[in-house]
Order: structure tokens, then sequence, then C-alpha cells
């Protein structure tokens, strides 16, 4: 595969058997049962003892996949989204970013239990070193207020997990809104 990972376990090693032992199967399924499928395949795994181990299949990106993945691809991604649906997607200009992205989402309160909406969110707007992605936000009476549980997607880059999460920590301290919480944990069971 050769991909850049900036994950540490991915190794060259690592990625080889995740193509071998989960990808090309899940393409030869996909053929064999005559399926003409197009569109994302997002197999979650899990590092068990340096083999590939599949937690969950979803034919859709999620949060917050698409917000760190998305924000890495340099090339057009209507032209590629294209590709997809004609067949010509190896004809295509693939191209991502070297630098590693993290995402960090801030959640109401209580979640993923319950919470309350409507909650007044400030100082997203003054966030310069990251993106910030709405996703339960909602314009009530000119104010951006929480409106779901998944609030925002913080997204930043950077030349290493850790500068990139830095980033989006520094980010975060800018945004408030009551009963805020996100997680502080982010990366660290790749050390």
């Amino acid at each position: 595969m050769g991909a850049i990972s900036p994950v540490p376990f991915a190794t060259d090693d690592f990625l080889t058997k995740v193509e071998e032992l989960v990808v090309k199967p899940t393409i030869d399924g996909l053929q064999k049962d005559g399926i003409d499928y197009r569109g994302f395949i997002f197999i979650g795994l899990m590092n068990d003892n340096g083999n590939p181990s599949v937690v969950e299949y979803n034919v859709r990106m999620g949060d917050p996949e698409t917000e760190v993945v998305l924000p890495r691809i340099q090339s057009d991604l209507l032209e590629l989204f294209e590709g997809v649906a004609t067949q010509t997607l190896g004809e295509k200009s693939y191209e991502v970013t070297p630098q590693t992205a993290t995402t960090v989402m801030l959640v109401s309160g209580g979640y993923p239990e319950a919470y309350e909406n409507g909650k007044e969110i400030t100082g997203f707007d003054t966030v310069e070193d990251s993106i910030v992605f709405h996703a339960g936000t909602s314009l009530k009476e000119g104010k951006v207020v929480t409106n779901g549980g998944r609030v925002m997607a913080i997204t930043s880059f950077g030349d290493s997990i850790e500068e990139a999460l830095e980033k989006s920590y520094k980010s975060i301290d800018k945004i408030a809104f009551d009963k805020m919480n996100y997680r502080r944990d982010i990366g660290f069971d790749l050390k």
C-alpha cells in the first residue's frame, strides 16, 4: 500500500496485512456476490497483536472520520466522486497532504444519553488554526446554539499527532457553551 501513516502501529507490514486480509477479501466478496458497489466502505479496524481485526463496516463516512479524512485530500473531491460514479477513478489524480490531522468532537453535557439543546455557542468564530465543523448546531434568534449531542468537530493539521492535537485543544479553549464536553485522551492509545 505504501501509504504515509502518522499512526505508529500502521507500519508497511500492518498495512499490507490490512490490504491482503481485509480489503481484497471485501472487494472479492462484493464481486463474487455480483454487487456493483460504488461509494465509501469505511472499515473500522483494531490492531490485534500486530494483525488487523475488523470492528465494523460502514457504507458511508461517519463522524469524526469524515472531518479528519476529507480535509487531508488535496485532489479535486468532485472529480474523485465522478471517477467513482463512472468507474474511472483509477485515471484520477489522488493526492493527500503528508501532514497529520486530528479531530476532537465537542459534545453536549450528558451525551450520548440525555442532553439539552439551545445552549448558546461562543468563540468559534475566533478560531484561526483549525477547521470548525458544525454538526449539531442551529441558528436561533441570530445566535448559534447547540442542537444535538455531537455539536462541533474541531480539526487541525500538524507534523505529528501531538502538534495537531495541541492546535485542536488551543482552538477548543476559545469555544464555549454550557456543559460542553470533549475527550482529552485522543491519540494516547497510539503511544
